[in-house]
């Protein structure tokens, strides 16, 4: 049995790439493989894995990537492993998964930063030694975005930069699920029959494009009335609202506030349609999950969950998210009844094909490879 070798520095803990890790573990272990997870902190799982402790320093905090690459490579010449499969930065390894974009582009195209600070050269500095150490290693992104960012900067063979997708959890149940959650939201926030619901979930409000999302719902108000437009997360609430009565939908818009599994995925169940009209998202998990509800989906192009969208079947593309008109009138296209059934049914095949076990199978034929091409 191979030992393979997982590392991250939280396990199973919030965040995207600590739960794509998580679960990914959790397919491939049926597949014959023995995980060992190095991490610093970890929520144990109810499947087998052998965790080693693998701290770095956080103060000061130029140095929390690098002490992690530095403990993680004398954490690695200490064991057997067979493959190494890194969900973080660090110096080397056989299998990378690009959870984000090359770190410069990111902090000053993304954040806007005018100087960079010493944390963004030391994360930049490691990431580059990722890159250049190991000239066989496999940098698996996880959308054609993230793809093409990476070998802007990076000029590797595009052949080992693969793209898989996320996978996403379908839900357990169906039968009659829309309805009662339908009733659900009805009754909890005051949400008449003849409204639609359009829903919004995100942890960065202003990077996931909830600005541009409420103005192009003012542009809809004077066209289609009727609707709630339901703001799950975390942000700066009060701007937002200001925002909101601006457009004239003060009173169409409801923050939930942080939500729970459970209620997230009631909230997923009763709505019509879900909105990311991100600036910049390297996949977009809540995407997929919403998708896996039946739930049509709107993203911008710069979103790259839009690799798994076709045009006006399961959701729509929108390439310039200050085009409110443009935004308007597809959302109405999707609240004619007949046309929401068909991009909902959609919808869901689409997540079917991107569920985890499919994810496993293509990172199994890739841990394949490389075992193959090292022993």
């Amino acid at each position: 049995m191979n030992e393979i070798a997982v590392v991250i520095p939280r396990f199973a803990l919030v965040g995207g790439a600590e739960r794509f890790a998580c679960r990914l573990t959790e397919e491939m272990i049926p597949l014959g493989y023995r995980f060992h997870v190095l991490a610093h902190r970890w929520k144990k799982e109810d499947y087998p894995v052998t965790f080693h402790r693998t701290g770095y320093l956080s103060f000061p905090r130029f140095l929390i990537t690098p002490s992690f690459a530095w403990n993680v490579a004398k954490r690695v010449k200490k064991g057997d492993f067979d493959l190494i499969h890194s969900h973080d930065r660090i110096f080397s390894a056989d299998i990378f998964t690009l959870h984000g974009v090359p770190h410069l582009f990111w902090a000053r195209e993304v954040r806007g930063k005018k100087v960079l600070s010493l944390f963004d050269w030391a994360t930049a500095w490691v990431e580059r030694e990722m890159v250049t150490r190991n000239p066989k290693s496999f940098f698996v992104a996880v959308s054609e975005i993230t793809k093409s960012l990476f070998l802007d900067v990076y000029k590797i063979d595009r052949s080992r930069v693969p793209v898989i997708h996320p996978g996403v959890d379908l839900p357990t149940s169906q039968e009659g699920e829309r309805k009662k959650s339908r009733n659900y939201l009805a009754s909890r926030y005051g949400i008449e029959n003849r409204e639609r619901i359009l829903f919004f979930a995100a942890m960065n409000f202003e990077i996931k494009g909830l600005k541009e999302t409420i103005a192009a719902l003012g542009t809809l108000a004077r066209k289609e009335p009727a609707f709630k437009l339901l703001i799950a997360g975390k942000g700066n609430r009060k701007h937002y609202e200001r925002l909101a009565y601006q457009e004239g939908i003060g009173g169409k818009v409801i923050f939930t506030g942080v939500l729970d599994k459970e209620t997230l995925s009631r909230h997923y169940w009763g709505s019509d349609l879900f909105l990311l009209l991100s600036h910049f998202d390297t996949f977009g998990l809540v995407v997929l999950e919403a998708m896996a509800h039946g739930l049509p989906v709107m993203v911008s192009s710069r979103v790259g969950a839009k690799d798994v969208i076709v045009e006006g079947e399961n959701g729509f593309i929108i390439s310039d998210i200050s085009n409110g008109a443009e935004i308007a009138t597809k959302i109405m296209h999707i609240f004619r009844e007949s046309k929401h059934r068909l991009m909902s049914e959609a919808a869901h095949e689409t997540a079917k094909r991107c569920s985890w076990k499919e994810v496993a199978k293509k990172y199994h034929e890739l841990y394949q490879s490389v075992l193959h091409a090292k022993a």
